[in-house]
């Protein structure tokens, strides 16, 4: 039931990729916060986490920001406070069927239940326009994904979730400042949920940030992550169910050297997207290149690429790029009919079209600011190659 059977399992003899999907490198200021963590002979949540939290916050301009182990735990701690918030165990979330695995989880493992969505093959986002036919009397909130860093439709998504008096909660991750209609994402809803693994613009190896303009929700937060403590002291006072979900001090100080180059990896990215576009336009009409919509600054976390033709695979496209040195990924395919892993909610193929078709034809690669524009541009050369080959193909079987 995997939407790529061969691209999920690569070949044995992987590649020596030019074009990773993304990398960390320590610099002078990660190393300096790292030196000062490991002088204090304290590694776990301290000065650094406080620093890193102030400083996102103030950054992206969000009333609080609550430092989580991961991208994952971040959404954990966000769905179990839903239970706080009145929503029973068992009951529905709102959530895109194509995003990666994590969005799905996080619902799980908090004791809610993923009520899937089928997106827009223009955006990649979430269709609205199906949002309210999958709603049910459980429904409780509603996850959007900022999927590939392009904003999803927030003006009509916060007026269904008023007009049913449901929680939104976004999902950007891959969407580190990005903005629609100069407004940073991750403030329309009531929480948003962020990831500083490799690949994103801000690093922390691991780590994940919850933004929030809500007071009460941010102290949530931080006891849930925390196993339930109250108000997130260290004394054994349990007041909701909760975990371990903490970043540590050595995390958070290479966040703050990402949160200090933060303004920089942003230009260097989209220089790097705006040029593969670029690069790419004149295939316009065998793949959808997803630029800025009015309104919209894309936050550069990748490189996607879906096949108009949506008979065809993306797999020889797939394997051609990873045979030359460039890493790809899919476009995670329609979590509820093309992983196996949620097969027991009992959903069938055919229930998200959209989806399940960008799982068939879709793919993304890294632009991240360690690239130079001789990479950029070999990238560019390589997708090309691939059509000109296929063309080539095309017209010998003609004759």
């Amino acid at each position: 039931m995997s939407a790529h059977t061969t691209a999920a399992r690569p070949d044995a003899a992987q590649p020596s990729y030019r074009i990773t999907f993304g990398h960390i490198e320590i610099g002078e200021a990660g190393r300096r916060f790292l030196s000062e963590a490991l002088s204090r002979n304290w590694v776990s949540e301290g000065p650094n986490v406080r620093r890193f939290e102030a400083g996102f916050a103030r950054k992206f301009g969000y009333g609080h920001a609550v430092a989580t182990s991961s991208g994952t735990d971040a959404g954990i701690v966000a769905m179990s406070a839903l239970l706080e918030r009145g929503a029973k165990r068992g009951e529905e979330v709102i959530t895109p069927a194509l995003a990666f695995v994590s969005t799905a989880n996080c619902i799980l493992a908090a004791g809610l239940v993923p009520r899937f969505v089928d997106v827009e093959l223009e955006t990649l986002n979430i269709d609205p326009a199906k949002m309210e036919a999958a709603m049910t009397s459980k429904t409780r909130a509603i996850q959007v994904v900022h999927t590939m860093g392009k904003p999803c439709a927030m003006g009509e998504i916060l007026a269904i979730a008023k007009r049913h008096h449901l929680l939104v909660i976004e999902d950007c991750c891959e969407a580190h400042g990005a903005t629609l209609n100069g407004q940073v994402i991750g403030s329309f809803g009531a929480m948003g949920l962020f990831s500083f693994y490799a690949a994103h613009l801000i690093c922390s190896g691991e780590g994940g940030m919850i933004s929030t303009n809500d007071a009460e929700l941010a102290g949530l937060c931080r006891s849930i992550r925390s196993h339930g403590r109250r108000g997130g002291q260290p004394y054994f006072h349990f007041d909701q169910v909760g975990f371990n979900s903490k970043m540590n001090d050595l995390e958070a100080a290479i966040g703050l050297e990402g949160l200090e180059l933060f303004d920089q990896t942003f230009a260097i990215r989209r220089r790097h997207l705006a040029r593969l576009r670029e690069l790419l336009s004149p295939l316009e009409d065998r793949v959808i290149l997803y630029p800025d919509g009015r309104g919209e600054v894309i936050s550069p976390h990748a490189m996607p690429l879906v096949l108009r033709d949506e008979r065809a695979s993306i797999e020889p496209l797939y394997r051609h790029l990873e045979h030359a040195g460039i890493q790809c990924k899919t476009l995670f395919g329609s979590l509820p009919t093309q992983h196996r892993a949620f097969a027991f909610l009992g959903y069938r193929p055919g229930d998200f079209p959209v989806a399940e078709r960008i799982g068939r034809t879709g793919l993304h690669f890294g632009v991240h600011q360690y690239l130079t524009e001789d990479d950029v541009e070999y990238a560019a050369d390589t997708v090309r190659s691939y059509f000109t080959r296929s063309n080539a193909m095309s017209h010998s079987r003609s004759r």
